[in-house]
């Protein structure tokens, strides 16, 4: 909780040094503030994969990926659960777009994060399980160039560290991406493909990987279908399955309001 309100006190700061900003300033604050959104994606499937993806729950789960905020601050909660309803992890993501013209865009965030493990445990007979938290703080820095209106290319780095003992103290993920969108497969349905080539270190092991995902929509329809496959190139990393993948049934909303 202490993680929360550093978080808090920062974004009070903000809020302070704003108001001692110039007229000028403070106009444009305020133009950006008019435009804000509330928009989601929940999504189940019949394996849950991590945000990286090297990562899998092995069972079936549920995804909320939330957005809320203005043009270029937004926060960015995503949670996830198995089917059961038990946590599997929180991550608690606040994102700015610092640039975000017609080709090129960048985008920064960082993010406290909750891993939660069931443990089992037996005691006179009788068997009880308790859920353990860990916790990480991480940040990222996304770049992205759009080739074409509907093809991209970008980097991705993510650097998390473990908080608590037994964690993993210092994680690397670095990828080289392309996002391929509104491939027309009829004049009701379309694709998406995202390919993707990547590094992960996690303290002293690392690992090379490959993963894809293809998404199918229908126009004006808010449900889509994906299915997304991981594979090893060559790591180090034991906990690593040679190959991952599952199938996705999501639904999506985004409001967008006038005012804040």
């Amino acid at each position: 909780m202490k993680y929360v309100i550093v978080w808090v006190i920062c974004l009070f700061n903000f809020e302070l040094g704003i108001a001692q900003l110039s007229d000028t300033t403070k106009k444009t604050i305020d133009s950006i503030k008019n435009e804000y959104h509330f928009s989601g994606i929940v999504s189940v499937t019949n394996n849950g994969i991590s945000f990286i993806p090297t990562f899998s729950l092995g069972k079936p789960a549920v995804i909320f990926n939330l957005s809320a905020g203005g043009k270029k601050l937004s926060f960015e909660p995503e949670m996830r659960f198995s089917m059961e309803g038990k946590p599997w992890s929180f991550l608690l993501w606040w994102r700015y777009k610092l640039v975000n013209d017609n080709r090129f865009r960048i985008t920064l965030g960082a993010h406290p994060g909750f891993a939660f493990k069931t443990i089992e445990s037996s005691s006179n007979g009788v068997n009880t399980s308790t859920i353990q938290v860990q916790r990480y703080l991480a940040a990222e820095f996304s770049p992205n160039y759009l080739l074409t209106k509907n093809t991209s290319i970008g980097l991705y780095y993510l650097y998390s560290h473990g908080v608590d003992y037994g964690t993993t103290k210092n994680t690397h993920f670095l990828t080289l991406n392309m996002n391929m969108t509104s491939i027309k497969l009829s004049n009701e349905f379309y694709a998406k493909i995202t390919p993707q080539l990547y590094y992960l270190q996690m303290d002293t092991r690392s690992g090379y990987y490959i993963t894809s995902s293809l998404t199918i929509s229908k126009k004006n329809c808010p449900i889509t279908i994906s299915a997304l496959g991981n594979k090893i190139i060559n790591t180090q990393i034991t906990a690593s399955p040679n190959f991952v993948w599952n199938a996705s049934l999501a639904y999506s909303f985004n409001n967008k309001l006038k005012k804040w």
